[in-house]
């Protein structure tokens, strides 16, 4: 008997091994290698495929499609296959449809990335940090920066779309491909560029995109070159922001307003293809005309109002109200609220028009005036109290004061004012309006007739006046006529002699004889002189009863005057 490891029994096993390979068609080169099969028929979720061999191969048939896609196959279908393994514990071939594109394509790939050309992808799946492309059964990693030019909200549009990718690096031993979508996006987008500003010239028009906005403006995609359309250039009206006008993927049409070709920085405007509405703003505006606006905007210096689409004016504060003095724009009107406005200046040159607020409203002293004339008697509430009179609302900003003079025909207004508090209701009447000082002049006292005008108008300058004492001071007398009408005589008209004209000789109550020196209507008073009356009763005296070279002493004929002036009293 042979031993197992005679020469005899080595070759009786190869020799059966070699009959075994040639009943099963096997051929160990066949592993790990890429073979032409037919699809012979389709089982459940498999495709059963003939290579050629002995044995069929199963197939999965998600393997037939890129991910997310439906399978395509049907029995007669020629396919390339991998044959991952000759056998398995089921006596059939392990092939792999997937490994076999993937093998393909890894051969593509490493060809198109040694020539740095673009390859087909798509975009399938997220991880961490990026997304998974599918390149034709190779999958690569793009990372989350390598999407697009600028960040990406949302990548479902992408998703499932092919689309091309740059190759930034590949291993095959581990398997590895890292792609860019946004070096494919630059490169373009540098070739479209060039062409673009190659040609570009101001005053152009050009269709765009709006690709992004600011708080200045708005950039906007020209194809391939940016464009910044600046907030004053949008529309001629006034807009605070952008978004006031546009939106992010809106199509606009703009014109190149300023471009240089060393920083390659493009000027856009949309306002520039509409009408410009200054024109002849003059003639649509004329000075003294009034017309209706919106408040678009308040400043501390004024308001502006916009009278059309546009074309604004602005109020200054000076002409925002009659009554209110250095008060905050902003607590007279309110952004968009509606306006009458009177045009006071335009300068089309300048695209400037003065508006005034308060013109367009009237003059609350003029109003006053038309409505109350001097005389007239008007009815408030006391708004007021100083130290020089009372102040009177006349209107719902408007105030007219009555000075401590108007105050009582009788009693010092000092006093007089002690009667009044604020918020009493009393009635005065209109002496005066002074339009440009924006004053208004009331009186009480005038509601009644003056006690004492009966008694002016009986008296004259020059007229001897019997007075009786009211009031001692340094100076002179305070004195009474006819208990209604005041009068004053100076300490040096007090007496002919120096030394008698003392204040202090009179008492309050006491008769005195003077001449009125002087009237004053206005302030119902009179100027008096004892002394005055002294001398011209000497001077009559003399001419009446003789002079002193009729032997008469001064005595003697001022004692017949008296005694003559007595006699004449008794007759009366």
């Amino acid at each position: 008997m042979a031993s197992a490891n005679s020469p005899a029994t080595r070759a009786a096993s190869e020799d059966f091994a070699s009959l075994l390979d040639e009943m099963l068609g096997a051929n160990t080169g066949f592993a790990g290698s890429v073979v032409t099969g037919k699809v012979i028929r389709i089982d459940d979720d498999y495709a059963v495929v003939d290579v050629g061999l002995k044995s069929e191969g199963r197939v999965p048939l998600k393997e037939f499609a890129p991910q997310g896609m439906k399978p395509e196959v049907k029995p007669g279908d020629v396919v390339d296959l991998f044959v991952e393994r000759y056998e398995d514990k089921d006596g059939s071939i392990v092939l792999s449809r997937e490994k076999a594109r993937r093998e393909e394509s890894w051969t593509n790939l490493e060809k198109a990335f040694a020539a740095n050309q673009r390859v087909n992808g798509v975009l399938f799946g997220r991880v961490k940090g990026g997304f998974t492309v599918d390149l034709g059964g190779a999958v690569a990693f793009l990372p989350g920066s390598q999407v697009d030019i600028r960040p990406v909200r949302d990548v479902g549009p992408l998703m499932g779309q092919s689309q091309p990718f740059q190759i930034l690096k590949m291993d095959r031993a581990r398997g590895n491909i890292v792609v860019s979508r946004r070096a494919v996006l630059e490169e373009t987008r540098a070739e479209q560029r060039a062409e673009l500003v190659q040609g570009l010239k101001e005053g152009m028009v050009l269709d765009g995109v709006v690709k992004n906005i600011t708080d200045y403006g708005a950039f906007v995609d020209l194809g391939g070159v940016d464009g910044l359309l600046h907030v004053t250039d949008i529309a001629w009206r006034r807009i605070n922001h952008p978004s006031e006008a546009l939106t992010i993927g809106q199509p606009v049409k703009v014109q190149v307003i300023r471009f240089n070709s060393d920083t390659q920085r493009i000027s856009l405007g949309m306002k520039q293809l509409m009408s410009d509405p200054w024109d002849g703003v003059a003639i649509k505006y004329p000075v003294n005309g009034k017309f209706s606006g919106r408040v678009t905007n308040i400043t501390d210096y004024g308001a502006f109002v916009e009278l059309e689409a546009g074309v604004e004016g602005l109020v200054h504060v000076s002409e925002m109200s009659w009554t209110k003095k250095n008060v905050h724009p902003g607590k007279i009107v309110a952004t968009s609220e509606q306006v009458d406005v009177l045009i006071l200046d335009v300068d089309e040159p300048k695209r400037r028009i003065s508006l005034g607020l308060k013109q367009a409203q009237g003059n609350p002293w003029e109003l006053f005036l038309q409505n109350h004339p001097l005389g007239s008697e008007i009815e408030g509430e006391i708004r007021n109290i100083t130290e020089f009179g009372l102040f009177i609302g006349v209107g719902p900003d408007v105030d007219g004061m009555v000075h401590l003079s108007d105050l009582s025909w009788d009693v010092p207004g000092e006093t007089a004012i002690a009667g009044y508090k604020k918020g009493d209701v009393v009635k005065a009447k209109v002496l005066d309006v002074d339009v440009e000082k924006e004053r208004i002049s009331l009186g009480i006292k005038q509601l009644a007739a003056d006690p004492a005008a009966e008694v002016l108008d009986k008296v004259k300058k020059g007229d001897i006046v019997t007075c009786t004492v009211t009031k001692i001071e340094a100076n002179g007398i305070e004195v009474k006529i006819d208990e209604v009408l005041t009068g004053f005589i100076r300490r040096a008209e007090l007496a002919r002699d120096r030394q008698d004209q003392r204040p202090d000789k009179f008492a309050v109550g006491e008769k005195v004889d003077a001449k009125i020196t002087a009237v004053d209507r206005a302030a119902r008073r009179l100027s008096l002189t004892v002394k005055g009356k002294e001398i011209e009763e000497e001077r009559e005296a003399v001419k009446e009863f003789g002079t002193a070279d009729s032997g008469a002493s001064l005595g003697d004929i001022l004692g017949a005057a008296i005694r003559r002036r007595r006699e004449m009293a008794g007759e009366e």
